[in-house]
């Protein structure tokens, strides 16, 4: 089982290695990690040069990536608490950050229940200067390989599709025009 979770995570880090850094086996605060991805984005508006910058904005995100063959709740809290962590260590919150995300995403054979209870009920967020400095939001999402389930936290939707679209997309390329074609000969 250990070679399909690293099949799907290579295949999961070839999407995002598209558009985030990717780096291998990383270790925060005595928990491994196999691979970690970071999102910088920075959006200026200017007048007449690049000298003159009216405003500007900034967005990140740090994503974290977990594989195991059972989760259960003791073990997802603390991959939860490190990446929370280490997530915060590099929000540096100015009036140009708008916002952060610190995300978890655990590749599991099997999931328990109760740590799909922690899955949906982790509610991570920070305002920083009420806001005028920006914001982060933890997102959690984790997919069951036994399974092919996925499940997220409220503010993980998005990551959540992300897998879905990642791991699911075999099933769904026969799309209703396809169909109605394949129907028709």
């Amino acid at each position: 089982m250990e070679s399909i979770l690293l099949g799907q995570l290579e295949k999961l880090l070839n999407a995002y290695s598209h558009l985030y850094d990717i780096e291998r086996d990383v270790t925060v605060d005595g928990q491994n990690f196999p691979a970690a991805a970071t999102y910088y984005l920075r959006d200026e508006n200017y007048l007449i040069s690049r000298k003159h910058v009216l405003s500007a904005v900034e967005q990140h995100e740090y994503v974290y990536f977990h594989l195991t063959s059972h989760l259960d709740k003791h073990e997802l809290q603390t991959m939860i608490d490190a990446a929370r962590q280490d997530g915060l260590r590099k929000v540096h919150p100015s009036k140009e950050h708008m916002f952060s995300y610190i995300t978890l995403i655990v590749l599991a054979d099997t999931i328990d229940p109760e740590a799909l209870r922690l899955i949906r009920k982790t509610r991570i967020r920070k305002n920083y200067l009420l806001t005028l400095h920006g914001w982060m939001e933890f997102r959690l999402a984790a997919m069951e390989t036994s399974s092919n389930r996925f499940f997220s936290n409220a503010a993980g939707r998005e990551t959540k599709k992300i897998l879905e679209s990642n791991f699911l997309s075999s099933r769904r390329s026969r799309t209703p025009l396809r169909r109605k074609k394949e129907r028709s000969n």
